[in-house]
């Protein structure tokens, strides 16, 4: 291999541990899920290239209502997904959609796009 090689050889492999790293192992801040007057845990994430917040911490037992605000036309962001609570949600382009749940169980639920690409997490305490 010529030096050239190797050098676009190592930059692709760096390319690639830094998409791994910044999607996959990336410390992310935590948002804290607001109280309304209700007495509801609202939470607004907006949708564009990911999640953000894309960690969301939130109180069992109390009525949650997230709501997902797609800022973009991209087909990956088309669909959330919250497996665990049996949720698949097509969100429209620029318009806003709300998911009313009510987290029972304490844990570490995670959301994503319907393609797997884009991921959340939703921390139940």
């Amino acid at each position: 291999m010529s030096g050239l090689e190797l050098a676009v050889l190592a930059g692709g492999l760096a390319a690639i541990a830094l998409v791994h790293w910044y999607f996959f192992l990336s410390e992310r801040p935590v948002a804290v899920a607001s109280t309304d007057a209700a007495g509801r845990q609202e939470v607004t994430i907006a949708v564009q290239g990911g999640y953000r917040p894309s960690v969301i911490r939130v109180r069992k037992h109390v009525p949650l209502r997230l709501t997902f605000d797609r800022q973009e036309r991209s087909s990956c962001s088309e669909e959330v997904v919250l497996p665990a609570f049996g949720i698949k949600r097509f969100l429209p382009a620029f318009g806003r959609t709300a998911i009313d749940l009510d987290p029972t169980d304490a844990g570490t639920f995670d959301f994503t796009c319907g393609m797997g690409m884009l991921h959340g997490r939703l921390i139940v305490e």
